[in-house]
């Protein structure tokens, strides 16, 4: 890692999708793929599909709105000050009505490189189904 570093407020790496709009803190690449942070807003009708990590542990801090996130048994809505983690092999899906605003790591994961490699994707490989599964599944997200 290199010597301290300050990203401000509305820096980092930014990837500005339909449902939500990120900027990278941390990369993975400063941490040896051991972490990576990213702010998140959501934006309102935000819906992440289930899926699980084999490896990833992610850790939720939410800022602002509330989030509810949906496992097998359960769903969890979360707010402002709010946080939770969730490790390898917990299926999970996230939904945000009104829109908000978290802060997530990913502890041995490179979610950062996966937003980069979605930013510079077509229309048509979006649509690309078994695509779109390849390259998820290269950074540790399995849907069913």
């Amino acid at each position: 890692m290199k010597e301290q570093e300050i990203i401000r407020k509305g820096e980092g790496n930014s990837y500005d999708y339909s449902q939500d709009h990120c900027f990278v803190k941390l990369a993975s690449t400063e941490t040896n793929g051991e972490l990576c942070i990213v702010e998140d807003t959501l934006k309102p009708g935000f819906y992440l599909p289930r899926h699980h990590h084999k490896i990833m542990t992610e850790v939720f801090y939410f800022l602002v709105g509330e989030v509810k996130l949906i496992f097998d048994d359960e769903t969890i809505t979360c707010k402002p000050g709010d946080t939770i983690t969730v490790p390898p092999n917990i299926w999970h899906a996230a939904s945000c009505e009104k829109g908000g605003k978290m802060l997530t790591i990913f502890k041995n994961g490179q979610f950062d490189l996966y937003l980069e490699k979605l930013s510079k994707m077509t229309a048509k490989e979006f649509a690309d189904a078994e695509l779109m599964k390849a390259i998820s599944a290269e950074f540790d997200i399995y849907e069913e």
